[in-house]
């Protein structure tokens, strides 16, 4: 993958048979992933257009996408996530759903915080 300002990229979730763009009776939805800091140098650019049901989702088409960058891979192990600028906490990522137009925001962790 080269490094442009966005891609589209699409979760690596399986689509329930017989019905293209769901995922487990999810429907897929448009969104950016956008990166900052070290996440931003690691991914070689400070956005991408993804297409997910869930955070997990959005995570694993990202993982996909970048399998070819490790040190992004070892930073999203631990980075926050915003979700439409909320925070995501401790919420399992594949209980975040994702609406339409969604943004998450992947932050490394901060010196200091």
């Amino acid at each position: 993958m080269t490094a442009t300002a966005e891609t589209r990229t699409t979760a690596g979730e399986p689509a329930a048979a017989g019905s293209p763009g769901r995922v487990s009776g999810t429907v897929r939805r448009s969104g950016t992933v956008r990166y900052w800091a070290a996440a931003k140098s690691a991914a070689g650019r400070a956005e991408e257009s993804v297409e997910a049901a869930t955070l997990a989702g959005a995570l694993a088409a990202v993982r996909a996408a970048h399998a070819d960058r490790p040190e992004l891979l070892r930073l999203l192990e631990v980075c926050s996530f915003l979700l439409d600028g909320e925070q995501t906490g401790g919420r399992e990522p594949a209980a975040v759903l994702l609406s339409e137009g969604w943004t998450v925001e992947v932050l490394p962790p901060f010196a200091g915080g």
